[in-house]
């Protein structure tokens, strides 16, 4: 794999760090280096906006067709199992295929699937039996997919260059969380759910061109074939990394004790301002694409393990502030810092996962990951929801996001070396940075 940023000793580059506005701005390092990442970049970008039109319009045509917001929640329990079940297998497949064909293959099953939405929405009388199967087998590829996409990194772009990646990846998913929603709503409005799986499907269309452009990603030789045996090995691997553990213990506990979104229909009338839903979905991905535009800074942090505490901690240190606060404004302002907050943790520990995951574990680790980012806000919804049913809206969210930053808290002095992590002495990471450095960079 070529990657034309590479120092010629395999170490971070000796060009002086950018001073004033340009320290803000996003590092392009692994954008200019790395044609590949480009492609894989511009891939993402655009199946994730084409499939936030589908995440928009599955839950609005299953309300149309039967008025009932029980089976409109039963979408996220069909989403559950295949998730927990794919996304562990999916990280041993990661690890045994070869990753570029994996993406390939699940992006073209997915496009497939949107286009049976197509055509069900296209019927005179559409069923709701398919709406519940696509999603079931969307998370099912989904899961399958992630993992891959996050294994493939590495390979991709240099070894100092992977905090950058991270946050350019993270600014990647936090513009389809902004845009992707917005533009949902006016094509759903007013060109009808059709339209809407019809853009979502050329998408699909396109990503997958490019992905097809990106150089072949063959397992590692050490790598065994997926089974259960396999899925431990990656399991007691995490168990023995206790700072990798850290990072998806704090996630899976910031996501399912202060992730509020089940909640917030509920919060706008409470505060008299149903007008204001809108903008509390939107206020926490326009808090993370913020730290995103300005993640320049990032990549001159070496102390990944702090960072990831704080960050954490500051996100329900927010949500608290936004349960507490009784002026719709300031809510909307909290919401968006805690998105800020959690897009910092984010980019952390991608790059602590990136930098020190030897590449044969890459895919396992990836599915266990997926499921600390993935689960934790499914079980939050339950979570938020009963408390708000038992001590009310506000409580419900205010509790969750101190109860967050006491867990952080906790899980930190409990896992000292997560606080100690440093990238530029790890073991891990210095193993896996001369590893890099002996395979003498091809140039192109």
């Amino acid at each position: 794999m070529t990657h034309d940023g590479d120092s010629p000793s395999g170490g971070p580059s000796d060009a002086s760090p950018p001073s004033g506005l340009r320290a803000l701005l996003p590092d392009l390092a692994p954008w200019r280096a790395s044609v590949d990442f480009r492609r894989l970049w511009l891939s993402g970008l655009i199946t994730n906006f084409g499939s936030f039109l589908t995440f928009v319009a599955l839950p609005v045509q299953m309300k149309d067709l039967t008025n009932s917001a029980a089976a409109v929640g039963a979408i996220g329990a069909v989403e559950l199992l295949p998730l927990i079940v794919f996304g562990l297998y999916g990280g041993a497949l990661a690890d045994a295929w070869d990753k570029r064909k994996l993406i390939v293959w699940t992006e073209a099953g997915q496009g497939l699937l949107c286009a049976a939405l197509l055509l069900n929405a296209l019927m005179p009388r559409p069923a709701v039996w398919p709406l519940y199967v696509v999603a079931a087998l969307s998370s099912a590829l989904g899961s399958v997919q992630r993992p891959a996409l996050d294994a493939l990194t590495p390979r991709i772009v240099a070894h100092e260059h992977l905090p950058a990646a991270a946050s350019l990846n993270s600014l990647r998913w936090t513009v389809g969380g902004v845009a992707g929603p917005a533009v949902a709503g006016v094509v759903v409005a007013f060109a009808g759910l059709g339209w809407a799986y019809a853009v979502d499907l050329l998408t699909f269309v396109v990503s997958v061109a490019f992905v097809l452009r990106i150089a072949a990603a063959p397992a590692s030789h050490a790598s065994p074939k997926p089974s259960l045996r396999s899925i431990a090995e990656g399991a007691r691997y995490a168990w023995g990394r206790k700072e990798l553990l850290g990072t998806y213990a704090i996630d899976l506990a910031a996501m399912f004790l202060a992730m509020p979104l089940a909640v917030l229909p509920f919060l706008a009338d409470e505060l008299h301002a149903p007008w204001s839903l809108g903008l509390m979905y939107a206020s926490v991905p326009a808090g993370a694409l913020v730290v995103s535009l300005t993640s320049g800074w990032t990549s001159r942090v070496h102390r990944h393990g702090r960072m990831v505490v704080l960050s954490a901690a500051l996100w329900g240190l927010a949500i608290a502030a936004a349960g507490a606060c009784g002026n719709v404004w300031l809510v909307l302002l909290f919401l968006a810092v805690g998105g800020g907050c959690d897009m910092v943790s984010g980019v952390f520990r991608g790059a602590m996962w990136n930098q020190t995951i030897p590449d044969e574990l890459r895919g396992r680790l990836a599915g266990i990951e997926l499921l600390s980012y993935s689960v934790g806000p499914q079980l939050g919804q339950v979570r938020s929801g009963g408390t708000a049913a038992w001590a009310g809206v506000r409580t419900s969210v205010w509790s969750g996001g101190l109860l967050c930053a006491g867990a952080v808290g906790l899980l930190a002095l409990c896992l000292p070396g997560l606080m100690t992590y440093d990238v530029r002495t790890n073991e891990h990471a210095v193993r896996l940075r001369d590893q890099r450095k002996a395979a003498a960079p091809v140039r192109g």
